[in-house]
């Protein structure tokens, strides 16, 4: 993995949107601090969009 701001923000945001259980969450605070940075997803913000450190940054969260 490599420091890119860019793509640790995609994974996190990725990974947030698609594994939040709710407002209580430390997913959803993600998702909310990111937001409030001010990131602007792509709509199609996708895994299979993500760079290959973004991937490897999204595999770290999911443990694998």
């Amino acid at each position: 993995m490599n420091f890119d701001r860019f793509d640790i923000v995609e994974a996190y945001h990725l990974y947030a949107r698609d594994y939040h259980t709710g407002q209580g969450s430390i997913e959803y605070q993600w998702l909310s601090r990111i937001i409030r940075m001010g990131f602007k997803p792509s709509a199609t913000l996708s895994y299979g969009s993500l760079t290959d450190n973004g991937k490897a940054i999204y595999d770290r969260l999911l443990g694998e």
